[in-house]
């Protein structure tokens, strides 16, 4: 748990273009989202062990998470090392989400599930202020999805998302004129 802790705090220094050392470490500590981080990370850590003690206590982690960090995020979610949450205020999260490494959050996010399928999240994924992702869809590596927008389909690596509903409009750096441009940019 302390090292994915150490691994959360590093990169959100570098996220604010900060060196990756103790001082550095301690300031995130006080940066704005990090107690939302710190308690799913505890929370995660007692919902993983095998004495049911620890359960309740991830459920209190859960429900302080709520009333401290402003977030709800499941019990069951996983999130890879190196998450950050920028501004935690209204951030929901569906307990069976799954994401990789790297996952970057600002407030009023929602990762939800629709017909009891959430969505699986790729490594190095940026998803702003106000955005949806709803259902059982695959968002794809070093994807950004915009501010407020809405995503209900799947998302290539390398995707840039915006609007509602969610649209493509570049695949690493490039601009994409038509859905057919999708495939062909995605394939390489």
């Amino acid at each position: 748990m302390l090292r994915k802790i150490l691994t959360d705090l590093r990169h959100k220094a570098s996220w604010y273009e900060l060196p990756s050392n103790a001082k550095s470490v301690a300031r995130m500590c006080l940066s704005d989202g990090t107690s939302a981080q710190l308690i799913y990370r505890a929370m995660q850590f007692f919902q993983r062990a095998d004495v049911a003690p620890a359960k309740v206590i991830a459920f209190g982690l859960y429900r302080l998470n709520a009333v401290v960090g402003h977030v709800v995020i499941g019990r069951d979610a996983e999130f890879g090392d190196g998450l950050i949450i920028l501004h935690s205020f209204g951030i929901v999260v569906n307990s069976s989400v799954k994401a990789g490494k790297n996952l970057v959050l600002e407030h009023g996010v929602t990762i939800g599930a629709e017909k009891n399928q959430s969505p699986i999240i790729g490594d190095n994924v940026f998803i702003g202020a106000g955005a949806k992702v709803i259902g059982g869809i695959r968002i794809g590596n070093d994807v950004k999805i915009g501010a407020n927008a809405v995503v209900t389909k799947d998302v290539p690596d390398g995707a840039t998302v915006v609007g509602i509903p969610g649209r493509v409009v570049k695949i690493y750096g490039e601009r994409v004129d038509s859905p057919r441009d999708i495939g062909k940019k995605a394939i390489g």
